[in-house]
C-alpha cells in the first residue's frame, strides 16, 4: 500500500489539488482549495494505481461488484473491479448508478439489478463532500436487495462517517482532506477582491453562463 505522502503526490502530479486559489464549490460556499478529479482521469495510469490500493484494502471482504455514481465514480468501479479480479482471480463486476426521475433519488437499471442481487457490494465514489449521493446509491442498493460491505472514495472532504451513510461496514478514504469553506458574505477573499478561479468548481459553470 502506498503511504499518504505517496498519495497526495500522485493528486499533485495530475494537478487534481488546488491550492491558494479563490474557488466556489457547488455548494456555493467560498474556499481556497480544490480537489479537482476531473484533472486525475485522464491519466490512466495513475488512476489505476490509486484504484489499485482501493482494491487492496477490500481484498479480504469478499466483494462481489463495485457499484458507482455516475458520472465519475464509473470510471472508479471499473478499475477497481478489475483490480479486485486480478487480485481474487474471480470476476468482480463493475456497474453504476443512475440518477432517476425523481431528482432526489438514484436507479440501478440496464439489468445491474439482477447482476448485484444477493451479492456482496462495496460502494465507491470520487470526493465524499456532503455524502448525499452515496447514502442514495446505497439506499437503492439495499432495495434490490444486496450486501453492502463498505464504502471507498479517493477523497473524504467533508469529514463524512460510516454512520453518515447509512450505518455501512466501514468508510475507507485515501485522502482525508478538510477544506475550509465561507459562505459569500464572509468570504476574505472577495472582501481582497480576489478574482475568482473560472476553471474549477462553480466559478467555472458560472462562467459558461456568462
Amino acid at each position: 500500500m502506498l503511504d499518504s505522502a505517496e498519495i497526495k503526490n500522485i493528486f499533485a502530479r495530475s494537478q487534481a489539488f488546488i491550492f491558494d486559489s479563490h474557488v466556489i464549490y457547488t455548494s456555493g460556499k467560498h474556499g481556497k482549495a480544490y480537489v479537482n478529479k476531473d484533472a486525475l482521469y485522464p491519466h490512466t495510469e495513475l488512476t489505476s494505481l490509486l484504484c489499485e490500493q482501493i482494491a487492496v484494502h477490500f481484498h479480504q471482504a469478499k466483494v462481489e461488484a463495485v457499484l458507482a455514481p455516475a458520472i465519475g465514480g464509473i470510471i472508479l468501479s471499473q478499475w477497481i473491479a478489475h483490480h479486485l479480479t486480478r487480485l481474487g482471480k474471480r470476476e468482480v463486476l463493475g456497474v453504476y448508478a443512475e440518477k432517476s426521475n425523481d431528482p432526489d433519488g438514484f436507479v440501478i437499471k440496464r439489468g445491474y439489478d439482477a447482476l448485484i442481487r444477493n451479492k456482496n457490494v462495496l460502494v465507491v465514489e470520487d470526493i465524499l463532500t456532503t455524502g448525499t449521493s452515496v447514502k442514495k446509491v446505497i439506499d437503492a442498493a439495499r432495495k434490490i436487495p444486496c450486501e453492502i460491505v463498505g464504502v471507498a472514495a479517493l477523497c473524504n472532504r467533508g469529514d463524512i462517517s460510516a454512520s453518515d451513510l447509512g450505518n455501512v461496514p466501514e468508510l475507507f478514504s485515501l485522502l482525508q482532506v478538510n477544506l475550509e469553506t465561507w459562505e459569500a458574505s464572509d468570504c476574505p477573499m472577495c472582501k481582497l477582491n480576489i478574482p475568482i478561479n473560472t476553471a474549477v468548481g462553480k466559478g467555472y459553470l458560472n462562467s459558461l453562463s456568462k
